[in-house]
């Protein structure tokens, strides 16, 4: 049991796919015949301490192996394929990098096209995607074409300002700023210090920026450690200092210049344009008052016109730069403090996250007895694997950790959303960014940087801010061709003003005094160029994504990406899995049963040791009870007997040999395959307890039924409420489930569901989501193990428990951090609510410009002499980003 628990604090609490941790190979093998090669090929290969799998081919003899690197290597396992009989030849595939990069200067859905379009072109670019309202770009690259840097430098060339934010391997480094480093041996010093450290694996030195870049082995070291190393590089009066460089705070610092750098530039323009409104639209108006603006200083300059010259040229030449339109400056100025401002706070929810996290930690060293020896005061991103924290009341918990010393109760509402406080003690585990509400805990660090839960939620949402919904596409393509089109649309209205004007076909009094046909066409021209908006409509979708992705991780519930938030509202069918899902997920064992011959104690030796290599919820159950049996019967197991030729039974159970004999676990159907005979007896003891909604496992040693566990799962408190809410939303639900037909029925009474599909395994369930996909059903699926991964993939929106397994919520497309039932509907009605936003966004960006150009055009000018003028052009414009 320690060893499972020493396992158990290796699994961060929040598993999210880590590419850098596995490396996968494939081998072309030659000789492979039949099925029986390929079964050789596996059991060898398994049998290797560090591959976490392998799949084997029988038609081409392909083999792709996954596998730690730290454990062993693509060399030892091509030797040992090829020491069990097979030739081996390496295919050597592609290498695919990923960064992202922070981009600035983008305003619109064209900017992100442009930075798209020059990404693509690069040789060794694969695959680029840009958020316009993240203001970032995720680069999928072949390190071997082309590096960092120069994909910057391609977004420069495009116009567009560029930082790199990080790349796909920077999980395990640390970027350090130095002090005292000025000359080559300086250098030298450093970098022979940093490199001669146990687990450090390569440095890079900046020395134009003084900074060192260190990647490190994790478990062996930290950036404490390197730190030190750095003031060890020390010698005599020649003194070097390294702190933490974190480019992240550079990010949020740059945003907040830009937001005051629109604002001040709109406030000054302000200073000089409204006096320009005044003297231009207000005062001709009202006269007397402005008759002194026609004073005649010159020929035909008067002191308005030479008033408006004076104060306009600071806008024109100091504010608006590049923006040569005086008429509009003001406006590109408070339309852009609008925009970023909105961006900023589109992504509140997740900036609150990445506060939650404490800036200092206490650091300590106790004894043997647990009592603390030393305590020191230390930054939280210094915390390294193994490192004592002491956690005081109220303080928050820095990193992902569990509890040596003390008991209390920790606040773990601001990452799950549960309210109530959860009890802490020797052995638990604590969340990052969670609160300790009552007395004092020591705690070890057991996942520190990227790795600990908050990170993970973090890096998940800022993903599902990136990509992009379905719906947006609608959005790109209008973008794509909406500022042609408006040019168009202007020489068109030029064109349908002027030429009917100098032909005389409307009336001459149309044309306003002091103007002719041709200025009054430039006029209404113009006005079609600056009432127009594709801003409004590029940000409908992504601002309405960010949001919601924001908001549904602070209550607990995280999406993957603007698809499965796009999906979830379609759904009309939930196909729910059984055990950890509707049920509470711990099942107990209620009673044991012998059938045969065979004694207890050897009932329960066997059940332990072929259900102990299990991590099936209810195996776990069924050894605990085992073994409190065997104690009650006779002495406790010591040692487990070891199993031989172990098989997994997908949703029926387990199998393997224990010395000479032949030991299958599971359900009646696992016995029917194996040919074990079911007699009257267990036939009656196995329906008497499906009745009550218990789960009967079989245990058969050599063909016979040696007995019986009857296990129960309680129903979830919440279910039958949460069933019957989603039926209110006219949504139906149905049970697939591994389990027996019973019980499954029993279940599915209990908390409203009137369809079940029992003893359906994995592979069933994905052709159960297939098939209701086949009828024109949005399927969701919630499950949380293994089992029902197929399933999570195959279902158009996947929810994971929190609770579940990492490859259930790596299948899944949204992951119910706090493993509550009712997040299924948070889940689906934040999509309702996200997708009805984008609606709304796209009726005032879309109706806004139908309406408005026609009306800038000039159509009701011959009607009711309405004509735009430039006050009001402002006003419209603003329109739909104040929207």
């Amino acid at each position: 049991m320690e060893a499972n628990r020493i396992r158990e604090l290796k699994i961060p609490l929040l598993q999210a796919p880590v590419d850098g941790a596995f490396r996968t190979v494939t081998f072309q093998l030659s000789d492979i015949k039949c099925a029986s090669c390929v079964n050789s090929v596996e059991s060898v290969v398994r049998n290797l301490n560090g591959v976490k799998s392998i799949d084997v081919s029988p038609l081409d003899g392909r083999a792709a192996i996954k596998f730690v690197p730290k454990f062993v290597t693509a060399k030892q396992i091509k030797e040992s394929i090829e020491e069990s009989g097979f030739g081996v030849k390496e295919l050597h595939e592609q290498d695919i990098a990923v960064c992202r990069v922070r981009i600035k200067g983008m305003a619109c859905t064209s900017c992100s096209e442009s930075v798209v379009n020059a990404l693509q072109m690069v040789e060794g670019v694969k695959k680029a995607i840009v958020g316009l309202a993240l203001e970032e770009a995720k680069v999928h690259f072949d390190p071997n074409l082309i590096n960092a840097d120069k994909i910057i430098e391609a977004i420069e060339d495009a116009g567009f300002g560029a930082d790199l934010i990080s790349s796909g391997n920077d999980a395990n480094k640390v970027l350090l700023k130095l002090e005292g480093v000025d000359s080559a041996e300086d250098v030298n010093a450093v970098m022979s210090s940093l490199e001669l450290a146990v687990g450090v694996n390569h440095v890079e030195m900046d020395l134009l920026e003084h900074k060192v870049t260190g990647s490190y082995d994790p478990d062996i070291t930290g950036p404490r450690y390197l730190i030190h190393c750095v003031l060890d590089a020390s010698c005599g009066s020649k003194k070097y200092e390294a702190t933490l460089y974190s480019p992240s705070g550079q990010r949020e610092r740059d945003k907040v210049n830009e937001i005051r750098m629109y604002r001040d530039q709109f406030l000054f323009s302000c200073l000089f344009s409204v006096p320009v409104f005044v003297f231009a639209m207000v005062l001709p108006m009202l006269p007397p008052y402005g008759n002194w603006l026609n004073y005649k200083i010159h020929n035909t300059l008067t002191l308005g016109l030479f008033l408006r010259w004076i104060l306009s040229t600071p806008v024109q030449f100091i504010v608006g730069k590049s923006h040569f339109t005086m008429a509009i400056t003001i406006r590109f100025y408070v339309g852009k403090y609008l925009e970023i401002v909105a961006k900023g706070k589109t992504s509140d929810a997740l900036g609150k996250l990445t506060q939650l996290v404490p800036d200092k930690a206490y650091l300590v060293a106790i004894d043997t007895d647990g009592n603390i020896m030393t305590e020191t005061e230390i930054d939280t991103q210094l915390i390294q694997k193994n490192d004592i924290i002491k956690i005081v009341y109220g303080s928050k918990i820095p990193v992902d950790s569990i509890v040596i010393k003390g008991q209390s109760y920790a606040n773990e509402s601001m990452i799950t959303g549960e309210a109530r406080p959860v009890d802490k003690s020797p052995g638990d585990k604590v969340i990052s960014g969670t609160i300790n509400e009552n007395g004092c805990l020591l705690v070890k660090a057991t996942h520190v940087g990227s790795d600990t839960a908050l990170s993970q939620i973090v890096q998940l949402v800022e993903a599902a801010q990136l990509a992009k919904a379905p719906v947006q596409q609608l959005a790109d393509h209008i973008s794509r061709v909406f500022v042609p089109i408006v040019v168009v649309a202007a020489l068109i209205t030029w064109l349908g003003w002027f030429i009917p004007g100098e032909a005389g076909i409307y009336p001459k009094h149309w044309i306003p005094k002091a103007m002719d046909a041709f200025e009054l066409a430039l006029q209404f021209a113009i006005s079609v160029l600056v009432v127009a908006c594709p801003c409004a409509l590029g940000l409908a979708t992504p601002t309405a994504v960010m949001v919601a992705s924001g908001m549904g991780a602070s209550q607990g519930v995280l999406i993957k990406g603007g698809d499965a938030l796009e999906k979830a509202h379609k759904v009309k069918i939930v196909v729910f899995d059984k055990t950890g899902t509707l049920t509470i997920g711990k099942p107990e064992v209620v009673s044991a049963v012998l059938f045969s011959e065979f004694s207890m104690e050897e009932l329960c030796d066997m059940t332990i040791s072929v259900e102990a290599s299990s991590e099936h919820p209810i195996a776990k159950a069924v050894v605990a009870h085992a073994k409190r049996l065997r104690q009650k019967f006779g002495s406790c197991i010591e040692e487990v007997p070891d199993v031989d030729d172990f098989e997994v039974h997908m949703g029926a159970g387990v199998s393997g040999k224990v010395g000479d004999r032949t030991v299958v676990v599971g359900n009646k159907r696992l016995m029917h395959a194996c040919n074990v005979p079911i007699c009257s007896e267990v036939e009656k003891y196995i329906s008497e307890n499906e009745i009550l909604a218990r789960t009967c496992i079989l245990v058969s040693i050599d063909g016979k039924i040696a007995g019986a566990f009857s296990v129960t799962d309680p129903v979830k408190p919440e279910a039958k409420r949460v069933i019957s809410f989603l039926h209110s939303m006219g949504i139906s639900s149905i049970i697939v489930t591994g389990d027996n037909c019973a019980t499954a029925t029993a279940i599915a009474n209990e908390v409203g569901i009137d369809e079940v599909f029992a003893e359906t395994d994995p592979v069933g369930k994905a052709d159960k989501v297939k098939d209701l996909q086949m009828k024109g059903m949005t399927v969701a699926m919630v499950g949380d193990g293994i089992n029902d991964s197929p399933a999570l993939v195959a279902a158009d929106v996947g929810m994971a428990i929190g609770a579940g397994t990492d490859i259930a919520i790596e299948a899944a497309d949204i992951v119910l951090v706090k493993s509550s039932f009712e997040d299924v509907i948070t889940a689906i009605d934040l999509s309702r609510k996200t997708m009805s936003r984008i609606r709304l966004n796209y009726i005032w960006a879309l109706g806004y410009n139908i309406l408005g150009l026609p009306i800038a055009a000039g159509v009701l000018y011959p009607i009711a002499g309405i004509r735009l003028p430039h006050g009001l052009l402002v006003l419209a414009w603003l329109l739909p980003l104040l929207a």
